[in-house]
């Protein structure tokens, strides 16, 4: 079983509407839906905006449901300048871009016993790449780079090129790379998929709540190929 994890409705939705044999469990007031994707079976849940969520989410999912590994999906806002709406970030790296212990000669993101990058699992990452390749008529282009995470909806220009200049970061959202470090910490395979809703350019939330579907549908896209090359 694969543990598919994603933080509002509108993310979570477009991987349901690909799933069959749907059954519902509640725990601790979450929804997990049970079911599978091409054969394979899978666990979803939406686990809220922000870093806490994620992780208390990600948590809840490997003790209840022992998943093989976890896939975080969703949206996110472009960091460099080569992506376009609806492009795919696939996260090889993840950073916590505001954790912040500099003050004991750390670098910036860098958490004691986890480090400043957490990588992603390389099979998932390859895997995940080549079914992107099998996707018929694909309309997005992808890039594998890092992707760093902040409980901040970024809309400053100067942050986002902070970040940017900072990590090397392709992407930034506020989920991923705290469902890595549970990951990390509980020996788990994990991969990030973002697809690019906005770009931080003062006004962002406008064109995220346009192209928020755009970007969950591309998602979704890859997940169903994703589960059909492991369902052969």
């Amino acid at each position: 079983m694969y543990g598919i994890i994603a933080a509002m409705n509108e993310e979570m939705v477009e991987i349901k509407n690909i799933m069959l044999k749907i059954e519902e469990k509640k725990i601790y007031e979450l929804t997990f839906f049970t079911g599978v994707i091409n054969n394979v079976e899978v666990v979803l849940v939406e686990a809220g905006v922000g870093k806490v969520n994620a992780s208390r989410v990600t948590q809840i999912l490997i003790d209840k449901f022992n998943p093989k590994a976890i896939i975080n999906v969703g949206s996110a806002a472009g960091c460099n300048d080569e992506l376009e709406i609806g492009d795919i970030v696939i996260g090889n790296k993840l950073v916590q871009h505001d954790f912040d212990i500099t003050a004991f000669n750390h670098p910036k993101g860098y958490i004691s016993n986890v480090g400043q990058f957490i990588e992603s699992d390389i099979n998932l990452i390859n895997e995940i790449k080549q079914s992107i390749k099998n996707i018929p008529n694909q309309k997005f282009n992808v890039k594998v780079g890092t992707i760093a995470s902040g409980d901040i909806f970024c809309t400053d220009i100067k942050m986002k090129n902070k970040i940017k200049e900072k990590f090397d970061a392709y992407a930034i959202e506020m989920e991923g790379a705290a469902i890595a470090q549970v990951c990390k910490l509980d020996n788990i395979p994990f991969v990030v998929i973002r697809s690019i809703s906005d770009k931080p350019n003062g006004k962002n939330e406008i064109t995220f709540d346009e192209f928020l579907k755009k970007a969950s549908k591309n998602c979704a896209h890859i997940i169903n190929e994703f589960f059909y090359f492991q369902g052969e």
